[in-house]
Formats: C-alpha cells, sequence, structure tokens
C-alpha cells in the first residue's frame, strides 16, 4: 500500500557476487540424466546459473556488500547496522547477520546484525525494515544484503526445480534520503497465502523433522517445489498484490515506472506477466537466462544488472516485485 508520507530511502550503492563456476543447460542434463537439449525446450528461460564452490552463503553475502560499500564510497566501518536478507540458511545457530558482520572484519564492534528470512522475498523485506528503521532516526546508513546458495539442496528427482536455480549475491548500502532529494519507498506490499504453504518447502532441518529423528528421510532435507501449484496460486492473488501496490498497475500499465525489478521465479512466470499485464517488455529487467532463480538473490542481483544497462537513473521510479514460499507475494515502488 502507499503510505501517508513516502519513507526516505537512497541506495548509495549497490553491488553484487557471482560465483566462478558457471552451470550449462548440458551439464545440468548429464547429472540428472535428461535427454540433450531437455531444458532448452522447457519454459524455464535459463541457459546458464552459477555454482559455488567452496564458498559459504555469508562469503557470498559479504562479498557482494563489499561491492555495495565500494560502489557508494564508504568502509564496513561506516555501518550502523547489518541486515540479512536471504532466504537459505548456512546453519541454524546463528543467523547469518554475525557471519557477514565477521566477514567483513567487524565482529568486535558491536554493529547490530540481523536477518529477514522471506524466501524469495527475503531482501525486499530487509529493504522495507530498512526503510522503516531510517524514517525513525533509528540507523543512518544500513547494508542490505542476500546472498544465497539453492545448489545444495536441488533434488534430482525433480527436474523442474532442478534446471532452475543458481547461486549468486547482491547488496545495497541505504540511508535516509537527504532534504532536498527525491529519493524514496512510496508503496510497499506484502501478503501471505498459507494455504501454499507446502507447494514450495525444505522439509527437514527443524524441530518437526530434526536431523537426529529417526522418522527423517534424507529427501526431507532437499528442495521439493511443485510448479504448477505455485504458479496457479501466483496468478490468482497477484492482481490483488499490485492493486494494493498501485491501483493503475491493472488499468494503466506502468505509467512514470522505468524499470521492474521482478524476482527471475522462471521465464514461464516472468512471459506470463508481461503479456497478461501488456507491459513493455523492455522495461522488464531480465536475468533468468544467464543466472537462474536465486532466490532472495534474485531481485537485488537484477536490480544491479538493470541499473549497470542504464535501464533507469537518479530520480526514476522502479518497482521491485515478486513471489516466494508461503505463497507470499510482495512489492515496492522506489524513486531512485
Amino acid at each position: 500500500m502507499a503510505f501517508e508520507t513516502p519513507l526516505p530511502i537512497k541506495i548509495l550503492g549497490m553491488g553484487r557476487y557471482l560465483p566462478e563456476r558457471v552451470v550449462s543447460n548440458a551439464e545440468v542434463e548429464a547429472l540428472i540424466g535428461l535427454p540433450a537439449g531437455t531444458i532448452d525446450r522447457s519454459h524455464a528461460g535459463v541457459r546458464e546459473r552459477r555454482w559455488v564452490g567452496e564458498e559459504t552463503g555469508s562469503y557470498l553475502g559479504a562479498m557482494a556488500a563489499k561491492a555495495a560499500l565500494a560502489d557508494a564510497g564508504l568502509e564496513p566501518g561506516d555501518l550502523d547496522l547489518i541486515i540479512n536478507g536471504s532466504g537459505t540458511q548456512e546453519q541454524a545457530i546463528p543467523d547469518g547477520g554475525p557471519l557477514i558482520q565477521r566477514h567483513l572484519g567487524l565482529g568486535g564492534t558491536g554493529v547490530p546484525a540481523i536477518s529477514t528470512h522471506s524466501t524469495c522475498l527475503s531482501f525486499l523485506v530487509g529493504l522495507n525494515v530498512a526503510a522503516n528503521f531510517l524514517a525513525t532516526g533509528q540507523y543512518e546508513k544500513i547494508l542490505v544484503t542476500s546472498g544465497d546458495i539453492a545448489s545444495h539442496a536441488l533434488n534430482p528427482k525433480e527436474p523442474e526445480a532442478f534446471m532452475l536455480f543458481g547461486d549468486a549475491a547482491a547488496a545495497v548500502v541505504v540511508t535516509r534520503t537527504p532534504p532536498g532529494e527525491a529519493s524514496c519507498m512510496s508503496s510497499y506490499v506484502f501478503q501471505t497465502y498459507g494455504d501454499g504453504a507446502y507447494h514450495t518447502a525444505v522439509m527437514g532441518g527443524g524441530t518437526r523433522r530434526h536431523p537426529d529423528n529417526p522418522e527423517t528421510t534424507p529427501e526431507d532435507n532437499l528442495f521439493h517445489m511443485d510448479g504448477k501449484a505455485v504458479y496457479l496460486l501466483a496468478v490468482e492473488h497477484a492482481p490483488k498484490a499490485l492493486y494494493a501496490l498501485r491501483p493503475s498497475l491493472l488499468t494503466e500499465g506502468l505509467g512514470t515506472i522505468k524499470a521492474v525489478i521482478p524476482h527471475q521465479a522462471s521465464g514461464l512466470a516472468l512471459g506470463a506477466m508481461t503479456a497478461k499485464l501488456g507491459w513493455p517488455r523492455e522495461k522488464l529487467a531480465l536475468t533468468i537466462d544467464k543466472l537462474g532463480n536465486t532466490i532472495g538473490a534474485s531481485i537485488p542481483v537484477t536490480l544491479v544488472e538493470a541499473r549497470d544497462r542504464g535501464m533507469f537513473d537518479r530520480g526514476d521510479e522502479i518497482m521491485l516485485f515478486g513471489t516466494g514460499a508461503g505463497l507470499s507475494i510482495g512489492g515496492a515502488i522506489l524513486t531512485y
């Protein structure tokens, strides 16, 4: 929903980190026994993706954070809050925030480090948390970083998901908008439809199916997705989320919005959204072809690419939008 007063948030810098290993469709097909060309003929929209070697999720997040800090002309010591907006966990306890803090050389500083975990929408939620903190004046310079590793938990028995996901990280450094400048978050929406909670899930790793529980199976620790069910539920509810974000999106198109930064759910989902709403495809930022679906990192990784491509500039309106497990649907309209 639009705010009565836009939240004063300005992105000072952004950056991303991609693992060196590039994994082709042919390699994935060989790994899970698919006939050559299967992925290219599917609706996944993925040509290649990145998978980690020895990197951890916190390492990915910290490397992206360093790139964002450099882009902003800042040092890690300039931060007064770290938000880890990631959809995958490196370990159960502590959350990834303190681990990223250590990687940044801030382990003895006391700088608060927290996490927002909403799977593919984790970065979006973290950005909204940051915007509200900045509006109250509680913090001045906040890092929101998202580093996700999907490749470790993919199930070879579910080729639809196995072919889709990649690993990546991206980050932004944000501050309260200085007087006289236009940067802000003017609208934000987050909706959850728990009827779809088990359409996308990793059942193991928690207290319900603990690793020491004899009833826990190896497959419980792998990612499961019913792609068709997710798609149908998203199609049903996405218009309500878009209406809450800005009603004219459904009737008048993008209007003043210069670029849409969507979660890269799949080629099918992105194509269907564009066609249904009649939005100009050139305003849609896409990285699905070369990075796949990188979970929480998906939106910020694509944001960095869109900025670098010149899809938007200072003072332009941009929209972040996507879906996540839950099933959750979220979006934000920012003046960059």
